[in-house]
């Protein structure tokens, strides 16, 4: 029998993963009292912000935008920089689905940005350090971002305009610990081939307090995210990225203790998917088979093509809209913002026609919570499919289509009996690109036996388990933003007691 002796001490060698950092993730979600700012004192500490500074957007006709122009011969929407992003064609091709072929405009932003939350802690918790910002696309144009949200361009300041405040923390790591780092894509549909730096970083020493800046605990972000319009869609897919253990965000009984019974069976199966040992439907390895499978099975093309003469899509002086008024439209406004490191300037705008729905179909296995993940293809994936929600469109796009070709669930999600609707809110999406952009996130539980509930569900569909999608997370371009948002969503769902 061959025995191995235990390794020297080495002070090279490391541990390949913080076994205690879910843990300390854990305790900040359970506390929803911070040492900065109360959460029930949040709205009034945002509204402040918003009077400390003028922010005013006006659509514009496209003629009056300042350094932006129609390129001769492409007809692409451009910046004389050369940088920032340019508006373009897209043709896509496919196999399957309603439509085998479509053009569109596209956002090309080749620069891959850093989307940052610092996080410290105070009394033992870990606090994030979180930003009142303006962005022109918001409905109600201030929302609660990360630490940092900036384009290369912004922190080289390639608009001349003032440093990014706190970005050093995010590059130069002698300054803090990384605890999450990894390259995440924007929406597929406005994107081409966009990716972030989802970052989360813990700073070592103090931290200046700067104006539009808070602390606030994972459990305080937890509660605004139940909250319509207040957490922005960067701060979301940061938070996807938080390794959540299964001691938390936990249910409470009113005398403040764990009881599996609150909310029925669904809480209790919420908290036991945290659990790595909680088994799953299908093994992380048939998982990742079958969606390798999946993103090798579609014969996808998408190619960027020239703006001018766009099939389908019309230009105006203030609008390229598609001739059937579905879709989107490109617009331009002006934007002022005393807050910003630019206070003023023109771009242009991508804007949805109708409000879009997000959400999860959600269901117990064997009392594992299990929620129903799509395969789906976006042209503007650089892998072309990602896992995204159950459900995911804007249900007026899909209006005359037969049964057969509107999206699976669609009608099942719009029809659900509110007590089976466990999550809802409205989000923005990127307000930096889109003018009020909106969608409805849910999560809506369905029944053993029930339509929707089935162990084997249509092609290009899964049963997984929000800790399978946590696992995918801490990799690029398997889970796309929008299911993102649902699983920040779904580790917000409970509430800790600890003051």
């Amino acid at each position: 029998m061959t025995t191995f002796a235990a390794p020297p001490a080495s002070p090279l060698l490391t541990a390949r993963d913080d076994a205690g950092l879910p843990a300390r993730f854990a305790r900040s979600a359970q506390t929803t009292r911070g040492v900065h700012l109360k959460t029930e004192d949040f709205a009034a500490w945002l509204a402040a912000r918003g009077r400390a500074n003028v922010f005013k957007v006006e659509k514009i006709p496209f003629d009056e935008l300042d350094g932006w122009s129609f390129e001769d011969g492409t007809g692409n929407l451009v910046h004389r920089s050369g940088r920032f992003f340019t508006v373009e064609g897209m043709r896509v091709t496919s196999d399957s689905g309603p439509y085998r072929e479509w053009h569109q405009p596209i956002i090309k932003q080749p620069e891959v940005g850093i989307l940052g939350i610092l996080v410290k802690e105070f009394d033992g918790v870990l606090h994030c350090l979180m930003q009142a910002k303006m962005e022109p696309g918001n409905r109600n144009l201030l929302q609660l971002s990360p630490t940092v949200q900036a384009t290369r361009s912004n922190y080289t300041k390639v608009h001349q305009g003032a440093d990014v405040k706190y970005i050093e923390y995010f590059l130069r790591p002698e300054l803090g610990r990384v605890l999450t780092d990894v390259l995440q894509s924007e929406h597929g549909s406005w994107f081409f081939h966009k990716s972030n730096r989802n970052m989360i970083v813990e700073a070592h020493g103090d931290v200046p307090l700067h104006d539009d800046f808070c602390w606030l605990t994972f459990g305080q972000i937890s509660e605004l995210l139940h909250q319509d319009n207040v957490v922005n869609m960067d701060s979301r897919t940061v938070l996807s990225t938080v390794p959540m253990g299964p001691e938390g965000p936990r249910h409470f009984a009113a005398d403040g203790t764990f009881d599996w019974a609150v909310d029925g069976s669904f809480a209790a199966a919420l908290d036991r998917a945290r659990t790595p040992d909680a088994g799953a439907l299908h093994s992380d390895t048939e998982l990742l088979s079958w969606f390798t499978a999946q993103r090798s099975a579609p014969d996808v093309h998408a190619e960027r093509i020239p703006l001018a003469g766009l099939p389908d899509w019309t230009r105006n002086e203030r609008r390229i809209s598609h001739d059937q008024g579905r879709f989107f439209d490109v617009v331009a406004v002006k934007v002022e913002a005393g807050s910003r490191e630019v206070a003023r300037w023109t771009q242009p705008l991508i804007e949805p026609v109708g409000t879009g729905v997000c959400a999860f179909l959600a269901r117990s296995i064997e009392g594992v919570l299990h929620v129903l993940v799509n395969a789906r293809v976006e042209g503007g994936f650089l892998d072309t499919v990602e896992l995204s929600p159950t459900v995911q469109c804007t249900p007026g796009n899909h209006d005359g289509l037969p049964e057969a070709d509107r999206p699976p669930f669609l009608d099942l999600v719009l029809g659900a009996e509110p007590a089976r609707v466990r999550y809802e809110a409205v989000h923005s999406e990127e307000g930096g690109r889109f003018l009020n952009a909106e969608a409805r996130y849910l999560v809506v539980e369905v029944l053993d036996g029930e339509p929707g509930a089935e162990l084997d569900p249509p092609e290009g569909f899964r049963w997984v388990t929000p800790g399978q999608l946590a696992s995918l997370v801490r990799h690029g371009h398997y889970v796309n933003v929008q299911a993102r948002t649902l699983l920040a969503c779904l580790n917000a769902m409970g509430g800790g007691r600890n003051a």
